[in-house]
Order: structure tokens, then C-alpha cells, then sequence
């Protein structure tokens, strides 16, 4: 059985989200969903969220699991928002979940910001293993290791479709960064390898897409293995481990940070929760941090 498959764009951040949801029993679940942050405006909603939920509602789905592929760095994840406002609504509690390794970037990151353990420790409420399978419905599903962006991606095997986070993007975009802390080019040449190895008919679902100036089309969430190994940029069918490495460590070294880098991680290593509000209003305070001469430090 295969599943039934709802991608819905985020436009600002050009990330794909996903409801892949078993059409015998109705159970569902969500991939890598997202906070709307203006920075211009100082302020985070959730437009994009509730539209997971309008449409969540109207199919009569019942969401079991959230998942995350990663932790991104470049939008804030919606899980903690989804997962309170449907326990407001009546369900239990659904899990939200990613690969074991997100202990190792949150320790990473945690550090780096001064987040205190007490709001990171167990921010996730489920924590895969390799290539461990659960159910959705009547569908299995795999997880899948899918290290080289960040050291922790994950992906999900569900039927015949890979959601596939950044571990590879659509043929005119390529591949992902790989100088996050961790990151690695040549393990992420084997993370493709391994998805190209794939049945051809697979359908790899991207995490983000961003369609080239010149492409004259709209974001895609997938195309096939076969499409990718005949016209991947990045790694089409013949491309050798040296040539993508060479190209993606020149290419990172240009690249500048992404635009919600710090906001995201701080709010993604909490599994979407938000620091706490110190003073009883609505503020709260993320830390961007900035250069200064040494004088002034």
C-alpha cells in the first residue's frame, strides 16, 4: 500500500513540508514542519503550521508522530506548536521524533548559545535508531541514516517515496552545504550513493527546493531516482567522489550563513519550543551573535 502524500510549500524559507498519511485508517504523520519568522517585523507566527492543520482536519486525519529530518538551520521548526495545539484539541500526546544523533548537535549548539540542559535534554520526545521501522497505519515505514549535511539527518522510507530532508535536492538545484559543524562532502557523496542505489521508480522527496532563475518552473517535492542519477547536477550518474567533494568544499567556502542560522538552532535544539519568557509578556529573546574589536569585548 502506498501512502497518500501532502506537500505544502513554505515560499520564505523554500522548504517542502509534508502529511504522508495512510489512506485505510487515516493515520498520519508530518515531516519537517515550520515557524514563520519576519525578522523585519521581530516576530514568529504560524500561518504555515495551521495550514498543516486545515488540511490535516479536513482529510480526518489523525497525526501519531511528528518528524524531523534534522536540525535545521535555516527555518524554526512548527512541531512544538502542532503537537500542543492538537492536545488541546483532544488528542494524547504525539511524539515528535528524529535519528539518536540530535544529542549530538543540540549538546554542540547548547553550548555555543547557553542553552540550559533543563531545555534541551528531552525536547525530543522519541529518538529513532538506524534504520528502525514503525507504522503508519497500515504502511511501513524505515528510518534512514542519512548523514553529511549534519552529522544527525535523517530520512523516512514510506512505501515507494524517500523524504529525504537535505540529503539531496532536485537535479537543477544539486546538493546541500556540508560545512555545518560535523558537515562532510564525502559522506554525503555515500548518503547519495546510497538513495541512487535505489529502485529507479523510488520518488525522493526534497526538503527544500529552490528553482534556478532560468528554469521556468515551479518547486517540485520530487522527482525519481531515475531523474536524479540522469541530470543531478551535483552527482548525476558517473560523477566520482573527488569531483563532488572538490566542488562542494569550494563552493561551502563561498557560501554566506544562512539567514535564520541562530534563530533557528536555538528554537530547533528545544524540538520548536521557545525560550522562556523572562518578564510575563510575550517577548522572548534569541541571542545573534556579532564581531567585535577586542578592546570592547
Amino acid at each position: 500500500m502506498e501512502p497518500v502524500v501532502h506537500p505544502i510549500f513554505e515560499k520564505q524559507t523554500g522548504t517542502w513540508q509534508y502529511i504522508i498519511a495512510c489512506p485505510k485508517t487515516r493515520q498520519a504523520v508530518i515531516v519537517d514542519p515550520v515557524l514563520n519568522l519576519d525578522l523585519a517585523e521581530r516576530e514568529i507566527t504560524t500561518t504555515s503550521a495551521d495550514e498543516l492543520l486545515t488540511v490535516v482536519a479536513s482529510n480526518k486525519y489523525t497525526v501519531i508522530r511528528l518528524l524531523e529530518t534534522h536540525a535545521h538551520a535555516d527555518h524554526l521548526t512548527a512541531a512544538y506548536y502542532i503537537q500542543q495545539k492538537l492536545l488541546v484539541s483532544g488528542q494524547p500526546k504525539i511524539p515528535i521524533c528524529t535519528g539518536h544523533r540530535i544529542r549530538l548537535v543540540q549538546e554542540n549548539f547548547a553550548n555555543k548559545y547557553g542553552v540550559p540542559k533543563t531545555e534541551w535534554d528531552h525536547a525530543f520526545d522519541y529518538l529513532f535508531g538506524d534504520n528502525e521501522i514503525f507504522n503508519i497505519g497500515d504502511i511501513t515505514a524505515e528510518v534512514l541514516h542519512l548523514p553529511g549535511h549534519t552529522p544527525d539527518h535523517s530520512g523516512y522510507l514510506i512505501g515507494s517515496n524517500v523524504f529525504t530532508g537535505d540529503s539531496i535536492f532536485n537535479p537543477d538545484v544539486g546538493s546541500a552545504r556540508c560545512d555545518f559543524p560535523n558537515g562532510d562532502a564525502s559522506v554525503l557523496y555515500h548518503t547519495m550513493q546510497r538513495l541512487l542505489a535505489l529502485p529507479s521508480h523510488y520518488k525522493l522527496y526534497t526538503g527544500h527546493d529552490y528553482p534556478p532563475a532560468d528554469a521556468g518552473r515551479e518547486p517540485m517535492p520530487f522527482v525519481t531516482v531515475a531523474e536524479q542519477l540522469k541530470s543531478n547536477k551535483h552527482i548525476k550518474e558517473g560523477t566520482q567522489e573527488h569531483e563532488f567533494v572538490n566542488w562542494r568544499r569550494e563552493r561551502d567556502s563561498s557560501l554566506n550563513e544562512p539567514k535564520l542560522l541562530h534563530q533557528a538552532l536555538q528554537v530547533n535544539i528545544r524540538g520548536g519550543r521557545l525560550p522562556p519568557s523572562h518578564d510575563g509578556s510575550q517577548r522572548i529573546f534569541l541571542q545573534v551573535p556579532f564581531r567585535a574589536p577586542q578592546a570592547l569585548c
